[in-house]
């Protein structure tokens, strides 16, 4: 060590083993300088005490100012205490009490510091910073915070060269222009580029929409963002949920993207409806949203569900359309057609009507028989809901029906009645058939159960295709290897016409309910 000062003297008294340096005192040692007005240095300890306006210089790079310092000049230690700033090329330093590791070039605090660089400032409460790598380890109440966005921590690493930031707990990203936060306990954020990374509890909250997942990539600038397993992504304002394992959510474009074991959940009347399919698209803003469903699409609601290739659904009407193949389960009613319509009252969140388009069939199982079915078909059909419930039935254009009439106190089969009008209005009970209107002329025949013919015990058509009804949620993500045409042994096509007899009815007679049969 080497030292230099206006004034030497020696006060055995006042400061035993130590000799006082007063006026411009310099110290030099292995390539640092220190400079001060006043000193003590111990010269057995190879221990030098710095007081008022220090100024350690490290090489060109570090210099830092202090009002007191002291020095162990074998361990190459240094405490400094009192409106300490420390400066490199990359960054500037203040806190009150900061240890300088000469050895191992390392500074750290346990008192709170700020560091600022071209992009950030930085606050913690404890922190070590790493000279040869501009590396700062942060620890207790961190802040990183720019104009754009404001970071809290309570444990990262920050590089001052690059401005990344290296999360280790639970963290939060707040962009301080529209409010848009993002939550991790691990992760990484480049604070230049606006493009994190996130692989544990990821949580992004976006203006109207929240998106968990195990991983989470967001790119700020582009408004983009993709999630990956365990995806979650709620719809805020119009309480709404996707989920699946792997997303992409296009901000600016008000999109999100969703596949592996994709499911749309949406509450109706207090009951949640789950739709699954390979893909899952919505698209636009809360007051246009549409979602879209491809790709083998099933449907699971408590007393509702539901198969198609795919469905469209728009949230501001409520109007749900399901394409190719579709078929629907209402209680013990399986719904088909070429293309089915389910609207929902976006105010009450209640099923509101049924509309089958071409080639629409109803059917459900005879109570007390497996190979019974009542049966109705036509060209379109509509339906009204009441409580969520199948109320009314509307078969418009070559109207057919077959049913099997039990004996209400025995439950014995009576007779089947197969009828043909152009149009037909069914009033359900809990699902099953309580009233018939025959709105035009109809002609009709009733068998008794012996005299029944095959090609009349089921219409042209029918297909039963209960193996394919979800029965459970976790029913949706089963997939169906057979169509529903190999999945029935069975389609009948009648070989003879029908004759019925002919009729008269006025358009809205009432036939028998079941209780009069």
């Amino acid at each position: 060590m080497v030292y230099g000062a206006e004034y030497q003297s020696v006060d055995e008294e006042k400061y035993p083993g130590a000799i006082v340096l007063i006026g411009n005192v310099k110290m030099t040692h292995e390539g640092a300088v220190l400079t001060c007005k006043q000193a003590l240095y111990y010269k057995d300890k190879n221990f030098f005490k710095a007081i008022d306006n220090v100024v350690i210089k490290q090489g060109d790079t570090i210099t830092q100012n202090s009002d007191y310092t002291d020095y162990d000049a074998n361990s190459k230690q240094a405490l400094s205490w009192g409106n300490v700033v420390l400066k490199d090329p990359t960054m500037t330093l203040t806190t009150d009490t900061l240890q300088f590791d000469r050895l191992n070039q390392k500074l750290y605090y346990r008192s709170f510091a700020t560091i600022k660089d071209p992009t950030n400032t930085l606050k913690s409460k404890n922190g070590n910073y790493y000279l040869e790598t501009k590396k700062f380890t942060a620890t207790t109440r961190v802040t990183v915070v720019n104009p754009e966005h404001n970071l809290e921590s309570n444990h990262l690493d920050y590089y001052t060269n690059s401005g990344l930031a290296y999360l280790y707990g639970p963290s939060t990203i707040t962009n301080t222009q529209n409010e848009n936060k993002i939550y991790c306990e691990r992760g990484f954020y480049n604070t230049k580029t606006d493009i994190s990374y996130f692989v544990k509890n990821a949580k992004l909250y976006l203006k109207e929409r929240t998106v968990e997942g195990d991983s989470l990539y967001y790119d700020k600038k582009k408004g983009f963002a993709s999630a990956t397993n365990n995806i979650q992504v709620i719809d805020t304002v119009q309480n709404f949920v996707t989920k699946g394992n792997y997303a992409e959510i296009f901000e600016l474009k008000d999109s999100l993207f969703i596949v592996d074991r994709a499911v749309a959940i949406s509450i109706i009347d207090k009951d949640s409806m789950f739709v699954h399919g390979d893909t899952l698209l919505v698209t636009g803003k809360p007051e246009n949203r549409v979602i879209r469903t491809y790709n083998n699409v099933k449907i699971f609601k408590s007393d509702l569900q539901g198969k198609c290739d795919s469905i469209h659904t728009d949230q501001t009407t409520g109007l749900t359309r399901m394409f190719r193949d579709p078929v629907i389960w209402s209680d013990a009613n399986q719904i088909t057609g070429d293309t089915i319509h389910l609207l929902t009252n976006v105010e009450t969140e209640k099923l509101d009507s049924l509309k089958v388009l071409n080639n629409s069939f109803i059917v459900s199982k005879d109570s007390l028989s497996d190979s019974d079915f009542n049966q109705i078909k036509g060209r379109n059909m509509f339906g009204k809901f009441k409580d969520n419930k199948l109320r009314l039935l509307l078969v418009k254009g070559n109207a057919e029906s077959v049913y099997f009439n039990r004996n209400e106190q025995t439950n014995v089969l009576e007779t089947i009645t197969k009828e043909i009008s152009s149009n037909i209005e069914f009033i359900l009970e809990k699902g099953q058939i309580e009233t018939i209107k025959y709105l035009k002329r109809s002609e009709g025949i009733t068998y008794p159960p012996s005299k029944l013919p095959e090609d009349v015990k089921k219409l042209s058509g029918f297909i039963w295709r209960e193996s394919e009804q979800p029965k459970k949620k976790e029913d949706i993500f089963k997939k169906d290897n057979k169509t529903p045409k190999e999945n029935n042994k069975e389609i009948i096509k009648p070989k003879v016409v029908l004759e019925p007899k002919s009729k008269k009815k006025s358009k809205k007679t009432n036939l028998p309910t079941r209780k009069d049969q």
